[in-house]
């Protein structure tokens, strides 16, 4: 280190240890003059109460907020009211019901007079279908048939048990030209 630098260092020092002892010493006084008289005035915390353990008995009800279960209160059964849809278990089970809709594909259309029929790939048989036929494992009942698709309602049951229905399409699937 040089001489003028260790000279600065010391200078620079001694100042700084000037400034701090008396310079700020008036206003020190007045903020003990000042708040010597004040005290604290916080009010204690309100006592807590324990609130009463209360059970939940309401987890085995049906959810009041499910959208499919909104609607008018059913009766139960034995009381006249019918019970609500549910599907035929006694019916003959036809031969496309045993695929998922998923797998079955409308590669076609048939006219017989004003009727339309859809021609239903299902692995490698083809089978032709009309309204009222039932396909896919859902107990999908064919409504209606277009030059597009062929449309359906199916019955699952919902989370209560309780059958509902539910639209269902096939859409009819282009064929690749092989050149």
């Amino acid at each position: 280190m040089s001489r003028a630098t260790l000279i600065t260092a010391v200078l620079a020092s001694l100042v700084l240890g000037a400034c701090g002892s008396d310079e700020h010493q008036d206003l020190k006084q007045w903020m003990k003059d000042a708040t010597k008289d004040m005290k604290g005035r916080v009010k204690p915390l309100p006592e807590i109460k324990p609130f009463p353990i209360v059970s939940y008995e309401a987890a085995e009800l049906t959810d009041p907020f499910n959208p499919v279960k909104i609607g008018p209160d059913k009766k139960p059964e034995g009381s006249g009211a019918g019970g609500g849809i549910k599907p035929d278990f006694n019916r003959f089970r036809e031969p496309l019901e045993g695929y998922p809709l998923e797998s079955l594909k409308m590669v076609g259309l048939i006219q017989k007079g004003k009727m339309l029929n859809a021609i239903i790939k299902a692995d490698k048989a083809v089978h032709l279908v009309k309204i009222g036929n039932y396909m896919g494992q859902n107990f999908g009942m064919i409504t209606n048939i277009t030059e597009s698709e062929v449309q359906l309602r199916e019955l699952v049951q919902d989370s209560a048990g309780d059958w509902v229905e539910r639209p269902g399409t096939l859409q009819l699937q282009e064929q690749e030209t092989k050149k």
